[in-house]
């Protein structure tokens, strides 16, 4: 540490915990009080939008068998990750930039940054299931995802986001204590080991996720698009074998169905908003984290606070951005949580339901003569 006298990055460590080292240039120090205390309440405001919105997510699928799919089982998994990381860590976080001082000892820094990692890598595994599910179904046209086997790869998520982030508070990595950041980070470092364990969660929380989200979203756009025209062939094509079954030859042409098709692009768009709300929330902090690790020029510079600050905020707002995301896009969840809320509490009126005949989602993926399956 370039502001610490001792050659011991140990010993700078202990001097940070103990109140006795220099204060570094560039920390929270240069943050004004009224600065300081709006990014706490904002915090707050997001722990409490986060933590009843996850809540919700995660009753509903308890309380509701008929909701107890496969994949509402991932997005209540992905809302419980939620959930621990807006109780876990965030107040931590908020509590450390108000008071710009690191008030909670050195053995829950390394737990709070294996913690973070914990829970932040299995929302990001559930993300991954979940467009490989979409991707499968749609593109593949295989639903081989039954509830049990979701399960299944539920518990080995976490087994496999546990191990990853086991380094941080076994003491195989270092960490430091919020000096230069607003929570325990994995802070510069020459040490070979330290610079691959934070190439190692780089490539397993954002790139890895963001290339196999980002092919599989493309290939199901590409299949939408594909099959958009015998949809509409489909529809005429049943109208036919209807008039031909009733022995309505004397008409000339099939009645128009009214077919809505407004939930093929609406599924579509829900995910790709996930995928694009993971990335904007994503990026900016991973590559802070791999600067941080790698620039010893951008650790030291008076900028790292703040834009350390602005990108960890940003990464906690995922937190609030899944459960808003589905209460506006998803009507059954939508509904429930109207159910859930006092009549009192409710500001908007129900929406009618939809008037238009639905078609078949298998009908989306496959348009044959045959019966569609997906």
């Amino acid at each position: 540490m370039a502001w610490c006298n001792d050659s011991s990055p140990e010993a700078c460590f202990r001097a940070e915990l103990n109140g006795t080292a220099p204060a570094p240039p560039g920390g929270p120090a240069r943050m004004s009080v009224t600065l300081r205390v709006a990014l706490a309440a904002v915090m707050i405001c997001m722990i409490a939008i986060g933590f009843l919105g996850n809540a919700i997510v995660c009753l509903i699928v308890y309380q509701k068998p008929a909701m107890r799919s496969a994949i509402n089982l991932l997005l209540a998994t992905l809302a419980f990750s939620d959930i621990m990381l807006s109780l876990l860590c965030m107040p931590f976080a908020g509590v450390t930039v108000a008071t710009a001082d690191w008030r909670f000892g050195a053995g829950f820094c390394r737990a709070s940054v294996m913690l973070y990692w914990f829970f932040v890598l299995e929302g990001v595994s559930i993300l991954l299931i979940i467009s490989v599910d979409r991707f499968l179904i749609i593109v593949q046209r295989q639903d081989k995802l039954t509830p049990r086997r979701a399960k299944a790869m539920i518990a080995a998520s976490w087994g496999l986001s546990f191990s990853v982030a086991l380094p941080c508070v076994a003491g195989w990595t270092s960490v430091e204590v919020p000096a230069r950041a607003p929570q325990c980070v994995l802070g510069y470092s020459e040490a070979l080991a330290d610079r691959g364990y934070a190439v190692v969660l780089a490539v397993a929380v954002f790139f890895v996720p963001f290339g196999v989200m980002l092919y599989s979203y493309l290939c199901i756009l590409n299949t939408v698009r594909r099959n958009a025209l015998r949809i509409h062939n489909h529809a005429d094509t049943l109208c036919l074998n209807q008039v031909s079954k009733l022995g309505l030859t004397g008409l000339q042409r099939p009645p128009q169905v009214n077919v809505d098709m407004s939930f093929k692009t609406r599924a579509f768009t829900t995910i790709l908003i996930l995928f694009i709300g993971f990335s904007v929330c994503w990026l900016p902090h991973t590559v802070v984290s791999l600067l941080a690790v790698f620039s010893r020029r951008f650790y030291f510079s008076e900028s790292f606070y703040p834009v350390s600050v602005g990108v960890l905020w940003l990464s906690y707002l995922k937190t609030v951005f899944n459960p808003v995301v589905y209460c506006w896009r998803i009507r059954k969840f939508r509904e429930a949580c109207l159910e859930f809320m006092p009549k009192t509490c409710r500001i908007f009126p129900r929406l009618p339901g939809r008037s238009r005949r639905r078609v078949r989602p298998s009908n989306i993926y496959v348009c044959s003569e045959v019966q569609s399956a997906v």
